[in-house]
């Protein structure tokens, strides 16, 4: 028995480290076991490291897990509340591996390609619309916390989080956003986070290096819509006030889908929740 327990602790080590050399410094830091006594705490939480993503990791009604995910980012899996349980531990490898980092990388040479092909008129009215959560700043060290999505969304914690001000932001989409500004494309958030959150959005965005955006849209107190009802108005009245909206990125459809239509959008990868 004492042999089989000092195997497990090794393995468990073994894994925390692959881990630790796996994330880089915008990623979340999870406590993982140091020493045997750790061992029982580490198994009761199961353990997230970046080798699982290729192997593979649990099925959900008999789908595998990836393919569930690749269900939700082609928006075929729908009007979910949270990940399936059987799930978390895939979600989890998916985020804090690099897989995530490759397929946001992807999103954003396709952005950027994109940026070098646009003859800009160099007007002032060319405009780039960025959403903010998990597209320009990361909430995935409370995620980490709440089961990676598997959780039902709890607004009172996850405000609470916001209100720290420390969301980590995402370099892929820094990356982007710095090349429109030396274009001369304006970027103007429009988030779901609400007025009351606007001084904390703004100190956050600036606390990691992000300035000089044109605008930053919040949602209104006592709106009742849906969030592409909000966003595709919110983008209406930038085109009614002469501005053409020449991109659009977010992690959710609800980011870029309704009129008007704009000339390019990207989705970010997201699995952790969905927003209709």
């Amino acid at each position: 028995m004492a042999k089989a327990r000092t195997t497990t602790t090794t393995l468990l080590l073994v894994a925390a480290a692959l881990l630790v050399a796996s994330c880089s410094a915008w990623e979340v830091n999870i406590r993982m076991p140091t020493s045997a006594a750790d061992v029982d705490e580490a198994v009761v939480a199961p353990l997230i490291h970046a080798l699982r993503p290729l192997l593979g990791s649990g099925k959900h009604a008999g789908v595998a897990c990836d393919s569930w995910v690749l269900g939700v980012e082609a928006h075929n899996v729908r009007d979910w509340k949270t990940v399936p349980a059987s799930c978390e531990s895939y979600v989890g490898h998916y985020m804090l591996g690099s897989h995530f980092r490759r397929d946001s990388k992807i999103v954003i040479d396709q952005a950027l390609a994109y940026v070098d092909s646009l003859k800009l008129a160099g007007n002032g009215k060319e405009v780039w619309v960025f959403d903010i959560d998990e597209t320009t700043l990361s909430n995935l060290p409370y995620y980490a916390k709440h089961g990676f999505g598997a959780t039902p969304f709890n607004a009172t914690s996850f405000n609470a989080y916001v209100r720290e001000g420390s969301a980590p932001a995402l370099p892929e989409t820094k990356r982007l956003y710095n090349k429109l500004r030396s274009v001369g494309i304006k970027p103007v958030f429009l988030t779901g986070r609400t007025e009351d959150q606007r001084a904390i959005t703004v100190t956050n965005l600036r606390r990691q290096g992000i300035s000089g955006w044109m605008n930053l849209l919040l949602k209104q107190p006592g709106f009742k819509g849906s969030a592409v009802t909000y966003k595709s108005g919110e983008r209406q009245k930038l085109q009614d006030a002469g501005y053409v909206i020449v991109g659009n990125i977010g992690d959710q459809w609800s980011d870029i889908l309704g009129a008007p239509e704009r000339a390019r959008t990207f989705k970010l990868p997201d699995p952790m929740y969905y927003i209709g």
